[in-house]
């Protein structure tokens, strides 16, 4: 068990990339007041922290109901994983998220920035949502289970401490500091997803 809950706590922290969405943040709410930007990290942390725990608890049934079974399911999220793991350690997931808050800067998107894009898809994105549903699918137990879903409140929670903490955070890590980070966590992020495929395949071998 306490494998399954390293592995799941690094895979999901990976791919939200708490630290890396600082800057964003930064981005995207730069035209409010500091009481509006409290709102919106608080309003955002909590709607991605439910939308994936919906997920965690549903998402097998909903995969069921559609009749993908998991181990496909593991192969498939395991190369989403693997896609979002090469963007990272060549900087263009930094650039696409960069270039998806630049859209949200009229009147009329920043009414729901919370919801677009800092909950969905910066926070839950397709990535989050992929290895929430793997992690909770390789539970081995119903407390296994309760754990990864204390591991999601937790990995949200950091999120809101990262925005909440943006500017000064930002100027500490400095440019060379975000890009070791993103380094560092995209390969430690290929190598989860390699591992996701492999167990995937060996699990439809054996069906």
């Amino acid at each position: 068990m306490g494998d399954y809950i390293l592995n799941a706590f690094v895979t999901l922290f990976v791919t939200v990339d708490p630290p890396g969405l600082a800057p964003i943040f930064v981005a995207v709410t730069a035209r409010m007041t500091s009481d509006d930007r409290r709102h919106v990290a608080w309003r955002a942390t909590v709607i991605a922290g439910l939308v994936l725990l919906a997920f965690a608890l549903f998402g097998a049934s909903v995969l069921g109901a559609l009749g993908i079974s998991i181990p496909a399911f593991r192969i498939a999220g395991g190369l989403l994983l693997f896609y979002i793991a090469f963007e990272m350690v060549f900087a263009r997931r930094s650039e696409r998220k960069s270039e998806t808050a630049g859209r949200t800067l009229s009147a009329e998107e920043a009414r729901h920035l919370a919801v677009f894009p800092v909950a969905i898809p910066l926070i839950a994105g397709p990535g989050a949502i992929s290895a929430t549903i793997l992690a909770a699918s390789q539970a081995p137990t119903t407390a296994a289970l309760v754990v990864f879903l204390v591991i999601i409140v937790a990995v949200t929670a950091s999120c809101l401490a990262v925005f909440l903490l943006a500017d000064p955070l930002n100027r500490a890590l400095g440019e060379t500091g975000r890009v070791v980070v993103e380094r560092l966590l995209g390969l430690i992020l290929a190598a989860l997803a390699v591992q996701f495929v492999a167990d995937g395949i060996k699990a439809i071998a054996i069906m």
